[in-house]
């Protein structure tokens, strides 16, 4: 095989095939890095993920894929691990290069044919059930080791539902749980475009009435549903994007049926009453705490 490549390497950075292998969780169309045979790839360019644990683990996953003597490169902006590249690399015993350009950190390096620790940095970073949050979850999915505080504020005011539903950007299926614990609750859609957070979600929510998909949420095809919960994303490759919500909330409002009811909680600083407002009838802000705002809309 020839080359893959990991996320989305700005093109001025580094050149990459375009026909190269797509390893991100995030895309679609692309395959598990965790699948790669052993020394079967060429070349490999990746867009460091900004977690330690997330990050050592994908560097050794594709050094564990990569032929011996074949490519790696590797680049991340300073503030989001670019300069701590040089050092845990070098912590894999390799030879590195390092040059910088447009505010990256880039490094190249050989696969050597030993590398030390591939074994330890995988373990490090693959995933395992979290007593913090009772569940499964995967170094790199949102809030993967910690109950995220806005999450938890919707679980508490959730009202009685029924019917069916769907929760966008389930996640590792923390809020889904806590809809499915509600009987009168037929089926839940449950989605998310992160590929580590679907696998975990299957393994923490076995319920016959829960759909997990592996999708994009903001592109969601649901449609008739008595109800929506969701804590959408706001951030896109580490930078705030309020689009991103907004493309949540307009994805909600096309999957409910007229009288379906929208529950949102989100940052307090995030302006979503505009959107909110524009597609549907009546919103309104149930509660604001500890620096978020849970919203009811009704279609």
């Amino acid at each position: 095989m020839g080359e893959a490549v990991y996320g989305a390497p700005p093109a001025a950075l580094a050149e990459v095939d375009p026909d190269a292998l797509q390893l991100s969780p995030f895309s679609l169309e692309g395959q598990a890095i965790e699948t790669l045979a052993d020394r079967s790839i060429d070349r490999v360019v990746i867009l460091a993920p900004p977690g330690t644990l997330e990050r050592r683990y994908t560097v050794a996953q594709a050094l564990r894929a990569l032929k011996t003597g074949g490519e790696l490169v590797i680049m991340a902006t300073k503030d989001k691990g670019g300069s701590r590249l040089r050092k845990e690399l070098q912590a894999f015993g390799l030879e590195v290069e390092e040059w910088s350009k447009a505010h990256h950190r880039i490094c190249r390096v050989q696969r050597p044919e030993t590398v030390e620790g591939l074994d330890t940095a995988i373990a490090d970073g693959a995933p395992r059930l979290v007593p913090a949050l009772g569940l499964w979850s995967w170094p790199g999915v949102f809030s993967w080791d910690r109950p995220d505080p806005g999450s938890l504020l919707l679980i508490e005011k959730l009202p009685a539902l029924k019917g069916e539903g769907a929760d966008l950007g389930c996640g590792v299926g923390l809020l889904s749980r806590a809809i499915l614990a509600q009987p009168s609750v037929t089926t839940l859609e449950m989605i998310d475009l992160d590929r580590r957070a679907v696998e975990a979600a299957r393994r923490n929510v076995v319920d016959p009435r829960a759909h997990i998909r592996w999708s994009d949420a903001t592109n969601t095809e649901l449609s008739g549903l008595d109800f929506v919960v969701m804590n959408p994303p706001f951030h896109d490759g580490g930078a705030e994007d309020k689009g991103l919500g907004l493309a949540f909330i307009s994805a909600a409002a096309k999957a409910l049926r007229k009288g379906g009811v929208l529950y949102l909680v989100a940052n307090r600083h995030l302006p979503y009453e505009a959107g909110l407002t524009a597609r549907f009838t009546k919103v309104t802000v149930m509660t604001e705490a500890q620096g978020y705002k849970l919203f009811e809309a009704i279609k």
